[in-house]
């Protein structure tokens, strides 16, 4: 894969635990403007997350490092999905979420450090299925949604890593256990059917 290191790509997979179902491919591709709207709106909520984790934790200058590039990336992020969206002749509108995220953040602890732990986690999560995503969608684009998706697996794929790194330096214990419990929960969600086409969705009922 030409935009992302070979042992890179393997460490995201090892991470993931199951690979996007065909299925869901296919619905991606019979619905290219709620794929862009959605992933248009997930670039917002990716620099929120990171930017209130900089307003959670203004004592970790790590995090703050971190969180503060992955902000400005997402958000440049957004503007190159924003352009496309204009100019292929849709308009810019919030879709209902999926139920990905929501379900991902609410297995998350309550209490500190378990709370701060389980949300780097999720953002490792989320990070990893996104690039894992473009990838898969990526042979079935047009030219210019396959390279612009394309160039978005190196930062993806390093955002993954962050969030996962910040997760094993800031926790007092092995985080496996809680890895593993996001990571069932994760393949449900993705394995599962969903009602309506998400750029985060299960597979079609």
């Amino acid at each position: 894969m030409k935009w992302i290191k070979d042992e890179d790509w393997q460490g995201l997979m090892d991470f993931l635990p199951c690979a996007t179902p065909a299925a869901w491919v296919v619905w991606a591709r019979e619905h290219e403007e709620t794929l862009l709207l959605n992933h248009c709106y997930l670039e917002q909520c990716a620099a929120r997350t990171a930017m209130t984790l900089m307003f959670r934790c203004p004592d970790r200058p790590e995090l703050l490092a971190k969180m503060s590039k992955l902000a400005r990336e997402e958000l440049h992020h957004f503007d190159q999905v924003h352009r496309i969206l204009v100019e292929r002749g849709y308009r810019y509108r919030i879709l209902r979420p999926s139920r990905y995220a929501g379900r991902l953040n609410g297995a998350v602890r309550k209490e500190q450090p378990g709370q701060l732990i389980d949300t780097l986690i999720v953002g490792a999560y989320i990070e990893a299925r996104s690039c894992e995503r473009f990838a898969a969608l990526v042979p079935h684009l047009d030219e210019e949604l396959a390279e612009f998706y394309g160039s978005l697996l190196r930062s993806e794929a390093r955002h993954f890593r962050d969030y996962l790194t910040l997760a094993e330096a800031y926790s007092l214990e092995s985080i496996e256990e809680r890895v593993a419990l996001f990571g069932a929960l994760e393949q449900e969600l993705i394995e599962s059917t969903d009602e309506e086409f998400r750029f985060h969705s299960g597979v079609p009922a």
